[in-house]
């Protein structure tokens, strides 16, 4: 004969006074929780280091968010070749998803003239120079970049 459990009355619901007291979990390190209150500006600052350390050349970074309910941040970057290129997308990709953010989407790996990183709070693209000359995102979009200091 097997044990039957019997159902829980409806009248006993947790309140909310109830449910404040219970013990909550330190947010670990890197999680989005310990992150500062800006996650587009701690991302962007992750996004620079990340080119930083593989030699990215001429990285502009755009806030957009009052041009576009899309992306807060715009980042641009050059490589020296299409090697280069992809190493760069690579390593963003990389040390985003060590600190917990997920890309949604990379295109142009292939190729490797010109590949976008997109971290939804912020838009990576990394391009030969003379494909970055060519299309001139930071005009298109018509705003001063801003500097971000990389980490020590």
């Amino acid at each position: 004969m097997t044990a039957r459990k019997t159902p829980r009355s409806p009248t006993r619901t947790a309140t909310p006074a109830a449910a404040d007291h219970r013990p909550r979990r330190p947010a670990r390190a890197g999680t989005r929780q310990a992150r500062s209150r800006d996650p587009a500006q701690a991302l962007a600052e992750l996004v620079t280091a990340a080119l930083g350390d593989l030699k990215a050349q001429n990285v502009a970074v755009l806030d957009v968010r009052e041009l576009t309910d899309v992306t807060d941040t715009i980042v641009i970057a050059s490589g020296t070749s299409d090697r280069h290129v992809k190493s760069l997308a690579g390593r963003v990709v990389e040390r985003a998803k060590e600190a917990g953010f997920r890309s949604l989407g990379i295109e142009g790996e292939r190729e490797g003239e010109w590949v976008l990183v997109d971290l939804r709070d912020v838009i990576v693209h990394v391009m030969l120079p003379r494909v970055r000359e060519f299309y001139a995102l930071e005009k298109l979009w018509g705003v001063r970049s801003a500097e971000f200091a990389a980490p020590a």
